[in-house]
Protein backbone atom coordinates (compact mmCIF):
# COMPACT_ATOMS: atom_id res chain seq x y z
CA UNK A 1 0.00 0.00 0.00
CA UNK A 2 1.59 3.53 -0.72
CA UNK A 3 2.41 5.58 1.41
CA UNK A 4 1.37 8.48 2.21
CA UNK A 5 -2.07 8.33 0.88
CA UNK A 6 -3.78 11.26 -1.57
CA UNK A 7 -5.48 13.81 0.06
CA UNK A 8 -7.14 17.22 -0.01
CA UNK A 9 -6.05 19.60 2.31
CA UNK A 10 -7.32 22.72 2.96
CA UNK A 11 -6.27 26.29 4.83
CA UNK A 12 -7.87 29.96 4.70
CA UNK A 13 -5.14 30.77 2.24
CA UNK A 14 -4.78 27.78 0.46
CA UNK A 15 -6.09 24.40 -0.83
CA UNK A 16 -4.12 21.41 -2.11
CA UNK A 17 -5.59 18.91 -4.00
CA UNK A 18 -3.84 16.02 -5.68
CA UNK A 19 -2.47 16.19 -8.58
CA UNK A 20 -4.95 15.72 -11.67
CA UNK A 21 -4.68 16.03 -15.51
CA UNK A 22 -8.01 18.23 -15.07
CA UNK A 23 -6.12 20.64 -14.13
CA UNK A 24 -3.90 21.49 -16.84
CA UNK A 25 -4.89 24.24 -18.47
CA UNK A 26 -5.44 26.07 -15.11
CA UNK A 27 -1.77 25.32 -14.21
CA UNK A 28 -0.50 26.22 -17.51
CA UNK A 29 -2.36 29.66 -16.99
CA UNK A 30 -0.33 30.01 -13.55
CA UNK A 31 3.07 29.15 -14.79
CA UNK A 32 2.55 32.08 -17.49
CA UNK A 33 2.28 34.62 -14.69
CA UNK A 34 6.35 35.87 -14.54
CA UNK A 35 7.16 33.44 -17.44
CA UNK A 36 8.44 30.84 -14.22
CA UNK A 37 10.05 28.65 -16.81
CA UNK A 38 12.43 31.22 -17.59
CA UNK A 39 14.08 31.38 -14.18
CA UNK A 40 17.74 29.29 -14.99
CA UNK A 41 17.69 28.54 -11.34
CA UNK A 42 14.29 26.38 -11.29
CA UNK A 43 12.92 23.94 -12.85
CA UNK A 44 9.29 24.96 -13.96
CA UNK A 45 7.32 24.00 -16.46
CA UNK A 46 6.65 25.62 -20.27
CA UNK A 47 2.61 25.82 -20.61
CA UNK A 48 3.92 23.73 -23.50
CA UNK A 49 5.39 21.22 -21.30
CA UNK A 50 2.91 21.07 -18.71
CA UNK A 51 0.96 17.62 -19.86
CA UNK A 52 4.37 15.78 -19.99
CA UNK A 53 5.43 17.37 -16.29
CA UNK A 54 1.75 16.13 -14.58
CA UNK A 55 2.51 12.60 -16.48
CA UNK A 56 5.74 12.20 -14.56
CA UNK A 57 4.54 13.27 -11.38
CA UNK A 58 1.62 10.95 -11.45
CA UNK A 59 4.22 8.36 -12.48
CA UNK A 60 6.38 8.78 -9.34
CA UNK A 61 3.20 9.03 -7.56
CA UNK A 62 2.48 5.55 -8.95
CA UNK A 63 5.76 4.20 -8.24
CA UNK A 64 5.61 5.73 -4.41
CA UNK A 65 7.80 8.31 -4.71
CA UNK A 66 6.00 11.29 -4.71
CA UNK A 67 2.80 13.01 -4.05
CA UNK A 68 1.68 15.97 -5.99
CA UNK A 69 -0.44 18.81 -5.07
CA UNK A 70 -1.48 21.41 -7.07
CA UNK A 71 -2.13 24.46 -5.21
CA UNK A 72 -5.38 26.50 -5.14
CA UNK A 73 -5.86 30.40 -3.71
CA UNK A 74 -8.14 31.67 -1.58
CA UNK A 75 -10.97 32.68 -4.47
CA UNK A 76 -10.51 28.72 -5.93
CA UNK A 77 -7.62 29.51 -8.61
CA UNK A 78 -4.79 27.25 -9.21
CA UNK A 79 -1.80 29.13 -8.66
CA UNK A 80 0.70 26.31 -8.54
CA UNK A 81 2.08 22.52 -7.74
CA UNK A 82 4.15 21.42 -4.37
CA UNK A 83 4.97 17.82 -3.88
CA UNK A 84 5.55 15.59 -1.02
CA UNK A 85 8.89 13.70 -2.85
CA UNK A 86 11.97 11.22 -1.90
CA UNK A 87 9.27 9.17 0.17
CA UNK A 88 10.75 7.21 2.72
CA UNK A 89 8.16 5.32 3.92
CA UNK A 90 10.77 3.18 6.25
CA UNK A 91 11.85 5.68 7.99
CA UNK A 92 9.16 8.33 7.85
CA UNK A 93 10.25 10.94 5.84
CA UNK A 94 9.73 13.43 2.79
CA UNK A 95 10.74 16.34 1.50
CA UNK A 96 8.74 19.07 0.19
CA UNK A 97 9.47 20.29 -3.07
CA UNK A 98 9.07 20.61 -6.99
CA UNK A 99 6.71 23.84 -5.91
CA UNK A 100 6.00 26.85 -7.58
CA UNK A 101 3.76 29.31 -6.89
CA UNK A 102 2.03 31.66 -9.95
CA UNK A 103 4.18 35.53 -9.37
CA UNK A 104 0.66 37.11 -8.30
CA UNK A 105 0.38 34.40 -5.49
CA UNK A 106 3.87 35.11 -4.48
CA UNK A 107 4.84 37.64 -1.11
CA UNK A 108 1.54 36.82 0.65
CA UNK A 109 0.19 34.41 3.33
CA UNK A 110 -0.87 31.04 0.22
CA UNK A 111 3.18 29.79 0.27
CA UNK A 112 2.89 29.80 4.24
CA UNK A 113 -0.16 28.22 4.35
CA UNK A 114 0.85 25.90 1.92
CA UNK A 115 3.81 24.60 4.34
CA UNK A 116 2.22 24.85 7.19
CA UNK A 117 -0.63 22.18 5.81
CA UNK A 118 2.45 20.05 4.25
CA UNK A 119 4.09 20.15 7.38
CA UNK A 120 1.02 19.63 10.17
CA UNK A 121 0.17 16.60 8.02
CA UNK A 122 3.50 15.03 7.75
CA UNK A 123 4.13 15.16 11.60
CA UNK A 124 0.85 15.05 12.58
CA UNK A 125 -0.79 12.65 10.24
CA UNK A 126 2.03 10.64 8.71
CA UNK A 127 3.87 10.74 11.87
CA UNK A 128 7.44 12.09 9.84
CA UNK A 129 10.30 11.83 11.84
CA UNK A 130 11.73 14.69 9.64
CA UNK A 131 10.98 16.64 6.39
CA UNK A 132 13.45 18.15 3.88
CA UNK A 133 13.66 21.34 1.66
CA UNK A 134 16.35 21.39 -1.13
CA UNK A 135 16.81 24.35 -3.39
CA UNK A 136 19.47 25.73 -5.42
CA UNK A 137 22.44 27.56 -3.96
CA UNK A 138 22.46 30.91 -5.66
CA UNK A 139 18.14 30.99 -5.16
CA UNK A 140 18.34 33.32 -2.66
CA UNK A 141 14.62 34.06 -2.65
CA UNK A 142 13.63 30.39 -2.12
CA UNK A 143 16.54 30.12 0.89
CA UNK A 144 15.10 32.32 2.87
CA UNK A 145 11.50 31.60 2.35
CA UNK A 146 12.60 28.10 4.10
CA UNK A 147 14.68 29.73 6.45
CA UNK A 148 11.47 31.93 7.49
CA UNK A 149 9.73 28.51 8.21
CA UNK A 150 11.94 27.89 11.06
CA UNK A 151 14.27 24.95 9.02
CA UNK A 152 17.89 24.58 9.64
CA UNK A 153 20.53 24.20 7.20
CA UNK A 154 21.53 20.63 7.29
CA UNK A 155 24.28 21.34 4.99
CA UNK A 156 25.34 21.79 1.16
CA UNK A 157 25.70 19.37 -1.69
CA UNK A 158 28.20 20.39 -4.18
CA UNK A 159 27.90 19.63 -7.72
CA UNK A 160 25.19 17.99 -6.53
CA UNK A 161 23.38 18.13 -10.36
CA UNK A 162 23.20 19.28 -13.72
CA UNK A 163 20.35 21.80 -14.13
CA UNK A 164 18.98 22.30 -17.78
CA UNK A 165 21.47 24.91 -19.16
CA UNK A 166 24.48 22.60 -18.56
CA UNK A 167 25.45 24.13 -14.92
CA UNK A 168 26.31 22.33 -12.16
CA UNK A 169 23.71 22.89 -9.42
CA UNK A 170 24.66 23.57 -5.79
CA UNK A 171 21.50 22.21 -3.39
CA UNK A 172 21.31 23.88 0.02
CA UNK A 173 19.58 20.85 2.41
CA UNK A 174 16.74 22.30 5.07
CA UNK A 175 15.21 20.17 7.23
CA UNK A 176 12.56 20.60 10.07
CA UNK A 177 12.29 17.58 12.89
CA UNK A 178 9.51 15.78 14.88
CA UNK A 179 11.17 17.65 17.52
CA UNK A 180 11.61 21.08 16.62
CA UNK A 181 7.54 20.99 15.07
CA UNK A 182 5.81 22.57 17.80
CA UNK A 183 7.67 25.48 17.85
CA UNK A 184 7.86 25.54 14.03
CA UNK A 185 4.15 25.27 14.41
CA UNK A 186 3.51 28.14 17.24
CA UNK A 187 5.85 30.61 14.62
CA UNK A 188 4.03 29.28 11.45
CA UNK A 189 0.36 30.19 13.13
CA UNK A 190 1.44 33.32 14.39
CA UNK A 191 2.34 34.13 10.86
CA UNK A 192 -0.42 33.16 9.77
CA UNK A 193 -2.62 34.91 12.02
CA UNK A 194 -1.00 38.30 12.70
CA UNK A 195 -2.35 41.39 10.53
CA UNK A 196 -1.23 42.08 7.27
CA UNK A 197 -0.52 45.62 5.72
Amino acid sequence: MAWPDAVTLTGPHARLEPLSPAHHEGLCTATRDGELWKLWYTAVPAPEGMASEIARRLALQAAGSMLPFTVFDATGTIVGMTTYMNIDAVHRRVEIGSTWTAAGAQRGPLNTQCKRLLLGHAFEALDCIAVEFRTHRLNTQSRRAIERLGAQLDGMLRAHQRSPNGTLRDTAVYSITAAEWPAVKAHLDWQLAKPRS
